[in-house]
């Protein structure tokens, strides 16, 4: 319960750094982040959203009513972060532990990743990486022990497992090299200023 509170936090923090959002708003975001698998109740959020305001991550506003709006109707409350919650926000986001790479906590993480500068996104990308190939060989190794003990239902079960894993590897791996590609390209640019003039006539004319 503590890790998904830790997640949340995580991501109130960033979807707030983006603009201020009301409760409604926060858990839509929330949910279609999190996936269709772990809907986010307001059970769930209100109790992340009161936790965040006593630590003084975020503050919340009331919006004032406008002229004929019915008097049974509640103000709405919107959400902002505070210079303390981007800091936090930003502690989090630099973190490259092992939790930065688990399932939860990863998604979150990649969805922010512009917050990032790419030696973060690296590392963090390798770190799930190998944190899945660990989890894949020994998966495969289950597997083969477990085939013949078991019905095809099951074993079939156990191979769309292994797929899933394997995929996200592979998907891993293209983002690293494209980060890495990217690194490369920056490095080049800096290295050759295209705008330079570096043939001998130029330098000539830089002299006079």
């Amino acid at each position: 319960m503590a890790r998904r509170a830790e997640t949340i936090e995580l991501a109130v923090l960033g979807l707030l750094h983006e603009g201020p959002m009301h409760g409604y708003e926060l858990r839509k975001r929330l949910n279609l982040m999190l996936g269709w698998g772990r809907v986010l109740s307001y059970g769930s959020l209100y109790p992340a959203l009161k936790k965040m305001l006593r630590a003084s991550l975020i503050e919340e506003t009331m919006t004032t009513k406008t002229p004929g709006t019915p008097v049974s109707k509640r103000p709405r409350i919107t959400y902002q972060v505070t210079e303390a919650g981007t800091r936090e926000f930003e502690r989090l986001m630099s973190e490259v532990g092992p939790t930065a790479w688990e399932d939860d906590n990863f998604d979150i993480r990649f969805a922010f990743f512009s917050s990032t500068d790419m030696e973060i996104r690296l590392r963090v990308l390798e770190g799930r990486r190998t944190r899945l190939q660990e989890r894949l060989d020994r998966v495969q190794s289950q597997l083969a022990m477990t085939q013949k003990e078991v019905d095809r239902y099951a074993a079939e079960l156990q191979r769309h497992g292994v797929e899933s894993v394997e995929r996200e590897v592979r998907w891993l791996s293209d983002l690293i090299n494209a980060e890495r590609k990217g690194e490369l390209d920056r490095a080049g640019a800096d290295i050759q200023d295209p705008g330079a003039d570096t043939t001998s006539t130029g330098r000539q004319a830089t002299q006079k």
